[in-house]
């Protein structure tokens, strides 16, 4: 009898990438391919939705092409994606109405703060979140207000609205399948975290047509199946969840009070905090991790908006660095970080801070100050970030934290890695697979079709790669840490409002 594996499909913001993994976890094929960015506008992202698509059918066949593993040893698809990322299509023929506007996108900054007085406490009560454009519920109300005919179409029920999830699952299944999970609802701020139903009220507030919002269905459950051309046997596609919840999923914090940090695009810490939203005293969100079999997980989140996107900066728009991983070596060619700081407010400042006018700094820049310093200063500037919302998460949860599971392209920097154990004072864990996103997409679909029986099966695969523990001295860690707050503060509030 055949082998079989799962295909996982990770549609992230730079790229789109397709997985196969084994039974025991193991990638066994790999596929890659990047879509352009697009910036009309300070502050403005965009991308082409359809392009996201072609991109990920593209590594979809690759992947299988490349392993020889045919579809019909694909026992489960699942799909975990780009969080908040919003796109607007027409329902009949499929074709977007607007660029997809990215979850970095901040052109709805000031809608936010002109209906926040009046209705920021009622948003975050209902959903969660923090009222921010951020999210996709003002970004919608964007589409429909600026492209000519979009309200009127979509009060008709001819548009849908749907985050990356649903645009994948309706073209994979040719328009058959309209479908979200609870944990990508969570983050639109449309859906009411308590209820797990799409909030009129909200609908209302933002004048979003019902029609327009797909199904809700569980994270792990079988949706659809995607049509035969694209993959010349229909797979069952059955697991949805947003990228962050999945890589919580994927390294295994199914316990109460564990967490992890992506070091991605952006840094996105999750702590599992049970059956029950907590509701944050320190500007941290709560949203739905995962539902499975009828039960609901929450988490606490802080997100950075700017993480392994700051090096992207460094190579792209500064070009100190022709690849990403060259950091480490210029990082590595100074002895310590010569009094210089990066705030990485390139797309304003989330958790805690939540600051849509901040912007991107260095302070202590002398004429001794070197590409080595400033590179230094970008990977402490990612750490710093991620200490501020673990001390606000601490302080939420009530509890001290004892260890921090990594993953994202940026945790295999051993330096950054080091730097965010001296600063926390306790040991960051990176685990042996570390596509721990497309992973968890992964367990989710094969839970749905049995390929794993149960979670306490997937606990046993979970394996560290490296531990890394606290080096510096503690006074050389406060000196840092006065410094960096020293900065966010110079740097917050920059554009006037």
């Amino acid at each position: 009898m055949a082998e079989h594996y799962i295909l996982s499909l990770d549609q992230g913001t730079t790229s789109s990438r397709a997985m196969i993994f084994n039974h025991a976890g193991q990638i066994v094929a790999k596929a890659q391919k990047a879509f352009a960015q697009h910036f009309p506008e300070p502050g403005l992202v965009e991308h082409d939705a359809k392009e996201i698509w072609s991109t990920q059918v593209s590594v979809l066949a690759e992947a299988l092409a490349q392993s020889g593993i045919a579809a019909d040893q694909i026992a489960a698809l699942g799909i975990t994606n780009q969080r908040e990322t919003t796109i607007v299509w027409d329902r009949a023929s499929g074709e977007p109405v607007h660029r997809a506007i990215v979850w970095q996108d901040r052109r709805t900054a000031k809608y936010c703060d002109s209906i926040r007085a009046a209705h920021g406490d009622t948003i975050r009560a209902k959903t969660g979140l923090v009222l921010d454009a951020y999210f996709s519920a003002t970004k919608v109300k964007w589409i429909l207000d600026h492209v000519p005919g979009a309200r009127a179409r979509a009060e008709k029920g001819e548009l849908c609205f749907g985050t990356v999830d649903t645009w994948l699952v309706w073209n994979l299944t040719e328009g058959r399948t309209f479908v979200t999970d609870p944990g990508n609802a969570s983050r639109t701020m449309l859906f009411n975290i308590h209820t797990l139903q799409w909030d009129e009220d909200l609908l209302a507030l933002f004048d979003i047509p019902r029609a327009m919002l797909p199904e809700v269905k569980s994270s792990s459950e079988i949706y659809g199946h995607t049509a035969p051309r694209f993959t010349n046997r229909p797979i069952a596609i059955a697991g949805i969840a947003g990228d962050q919840q999945a890589a919580l999923f994927g390294q295994l914090c199914l316990d109460k009070g564990m967490l992890k940090n992506t070091y991605g695009t952006g840094c996105f810490l999750l702590m599992n905090t049970g059956d029950k939203p907590v509701d944050s005293q320190h500007n941290l969100l709560a949203t739905v991790a995962w539902k499975i079999g009828g039960k609901t997980t929450y988490a606490l989140e802080g997100g950075v908006f700017v993480g392994g996107a700051a090096i992207q900066w460094l190579r792209d728009g500064a070009r100190l660095i022709r690849e990403a991983d060259e950091i480490n070596t210029l990082a590595a060619s100074v002895a310590d970080n010569g009094g210089v700081y990066f705030v990485p407010a390139l797309s304003g400042m989330g958790a805690p801070y939540w600051d849509q006018y901040a912007r991107g700094s260095f302070f202590g820049i002398t004429r001794c100050t070197s590409n080595g310093h400033l590179a230094r200063a970008v990977l402490e500037g990612i750490a710093f970030q991620v200490y501020d919302i673990v001390k606000a998460m601490e302080a939420d949860a009530g509890q001290a934290t004892a260890q921090l599971r990594v993953d994202g392209g940026a945790s295999q920097s051993d330096y950054l890695m080091q730097v965010q154990s001296d600063l926390f004072a306790f040991d960051i864990v990176r685990p042996r697979i570390t596509e721990t996103t497309a992973l968890g997409a992964a367990y989710l679909a094969g839970l749905a079709v049995g390929f794993w029986q149960s979670t306490d099966e997937l606990r046993a695969q979970w394996q560290a790669d490296k531990v890394f523990s606290p080096q510096l001295p503690p006074e050389r860690v406060q000196k840092m840490l006065h410094y960096w707050h020293k900065a966010v503060k110079a740097a917050q509030h920059w554009i006037d409002d």
